[in-house]
């Protein structure tokens, strides 16, 4: 793994914590990383906290928040006010693509061995997991140029809306980082550090993240197989059923059609009640099988979608309908130009 270094000529090692603990148990100084944090107290409160909790060497944290970087550019993109939603007809183009399908069929025979087995050990179609490799990054085009220390940092002491969030983020990642044995300061992600091919934050890395190709570590910026299986069991940790459909759209008719309409992401009606309302599904399914409900603006008009149990899964990596339905979509573009069945 290229962004894998040893530490000895940076500071204490991180395989050298397990050794030093004692030591670094004992020393009870807290001096404030200079740089852009010089002086700050939640930062020395911050290592403190990893020090005592989690068995860090304090120094070692000293060293590491001395060259972390607080970005302006971060804190500007995430105050800036929400873009307008855009309806379902543009939202759609923006991720199926011709371009896409084509690097994803391209993606998907590169990578077809790791595919296959993680279809088969997690239940998840391979091109499912493709799509949200294609729709997170273009399939490692896009997966952000900012430190990912730099950016939980940032947001952790400088953005107090959503501080507790990232910070609980920034000790996910020093965690990872150890595990791992990484530079803690090699490591790239986007602005809110959102990490490699899949994207995954660090608490997700932590609990979803897999050695999928047994190489002793995990690393989802550049090992394809890894990024792969990790996805896989997200889906499948987060309830994807194998051989099971991901929506059903639905005709609709009469004046209660939207009072079946869900509120949000979680299924809350039933089949049943939304026939009762004027919806029939163009599939068969139970009339006690809860779905989500919603309603799409596409180019042709207004589309009406049940969401089953798989596509619920989907959200549960983007919580939005519409990144749901394009990951869906683009995978179904990709199964027919692949040609496969």
């Amino acid at each position: 793994m290229q962004v894998m270094r040893n530490w000895a000529a940076r500071c204490i090692p991180w395989v050298g914590l397990v050794g030093i603990l004692g030591s670094s148990q004992q020393s009870q100084a807290q001096t404030a990383p200079a740089g852009d944090y010089e002086g700050s107290p939640q930062v020395a409160q911050f290592v403190g906290e990893m020090t005592r909790d989690y068995g860090f060497a304090n120094e070692q944290l000293l060293a590491v928040f001395r060259e972390v970087q607080r970005k302006q550019a971060i804190l500007d993109a995430i105050s800036r006010p929400a873009e307008r939603v855009k309806p379902w007809s543009e939202y759609r183009p923006m991720f199926l693509t011709d371009a896409r399908v084509a690097r994803g069929v391209d993606f998907w025979r590169q990578n077809e061995a790791a595919l296959a087995r993680a279809e088969r050990d997690y239940g998840v179609p391979a091109q499912v997991i493709v799509a949200i490799i294609g729709v997170e990054t273009f399939f490692g085009r896009n997966t952000g140029n900012y430190r990912v220390i730099d950016a939980l940092s940032t947001l952790s002491f400088d953005y107090p809306p959503r501080a507790d969030f990232f910070r609980k983020e920034l000790r996910e990642f020093l965690l990872l980082a150890r595990a791992e044995q990484v530079d803690p300061l090699s490591l790239k992600g986007s602005y809110a550090g959102a990490m490699g091919l899949p994207q995954f934050m660090p608490s997700s890395f932590r609990a979803y993240a897999v050695d999928f190709d047994g190489d002793g570590h995990i690393n989802i910026w550049t090992d394809p197989d890894d990024a792969i299986g990790s996805v896989a069991n997200y889906f499948q940790q987060h309830g994807w059923v194998a051989g099971q459909p991901v929506v059903s759209q639905a005709t609709v008719r009469g004046g209660r059609v939207d009072e079946g309409l869900s509120p949000g992401i979680d299924p809350v009606k039933t089949v049943g009640e939304l026939r009762a309302l004027g919806w029939s599904s163009h599939d068969a399914l139970r009339d006690d099988l809860p779905v989500t409900a919603f309603r799409l603006d596409g180019a042709n008009g207004p589309e009406y979608w049940m969401g089953l149990k798989n596509f619920y899964a989907i959200t549960r990596y983007n919580r939005s309908v519409m990144y749901a339905m394009a990951v869906h979509q683009l995978s179904d573009l990709l199964v027919q130009a692949r040609g496969v069945k």
